[in-house]
C-alpha cells in the first residue's frame, strides 16, 4: 500500500488499535491458482510474535484454506474512511487549486498463514474468535452453549 510518509503511522500500538478495532479483516494469500481473499472475523494478539499473531476462521466449504500459500499472506484491516472534497479547502477558493482525495486508515499486515483442521485447535481458536465479538452482546452466545455433538459436527 502506498502510503507518504507524512501519514504513515509506526507505533505499533497504534497499529493493533486500528486492527482491534477493524474486528474483521480480508485474508488474502497467493496460490498456484491465482489470489485467493475471504473478508473474516478475527482476534489480534499481540503477545505472540514480534509484531502479534491474527487469528480467524476460515469455513470448511470455503477453498482458500486447502489452497497452499505460495509466499506471504496479506491481512487488510479497513478502519474509517471519507470523502475529501476540494469545496473543503481554502486554495479551492482562492486559486481554485485544490482536487478530491480520500481520507482513510487502513492497515496492511502481512506474513505467513497457517491453514489447519485439528478440532481441538480449531475450537480454541472459534471459542477465542466468538468471546471477543460476543463480548459487546446483552445476551452472549459461547461455543460451550450448542450441543457438543453439533458442535464436534460443525469443526
Amino acid at each position: 500500500m502506498y502510503t507518504p510518509p507524512s501519514f504513515q503511522v509506526v507505533d505499533i500500538t497504534d497499529v493493533h488499535r486500528t486492527m482491534h478495532e477493524a474486528r474483521s479483516a480480508t485474508l488474502i494469500t497467493a496460490t498456484h491458482e491465482g489470489l485467493v481473499g475471504t473478508m473474516l472475523p478475527v482476534v489480534v494478539d499481540e503477545s505472540e510474535g514480534s509484531m502479534g499473531t491474527i487469528y480467524a476462521h476460515v469455513a470448511r466449504a470455503n477453498p482458500q484454506w486447502k489452497l497452499t500459500p505460495t509466499g506471504e499472506a496479506m491481512a487488510i484491516f479497513a478502519g474509517a474512511q471519507a470523502y475529501v472534497s476540494p469545496s473543503w479547502y481554502v486554495t479551492k477558493h482562492e486559486r481554485g487549486e485544490a482536487v478530491p482525495t480520500w481520507n482513510y486508515v487502513a492497515v496492511h499486515a502481512y506474513g505467513s498463514a497457517e491453514f489447519f483442521d485439528h478440532a481441538d485447535r480449531l475450537r480454541k481458536v472459534v471459542t477465542r474468535l466468538t468471546d471477543v465479538h460476543e463480548r459487546s452482546g446483552k445476551d452472549r452466545w459461547a461455543v460451550s452453549d450448542a450441543p457438543a455433538d453439533f458442535i464436534k459436527t460443525e469443526l
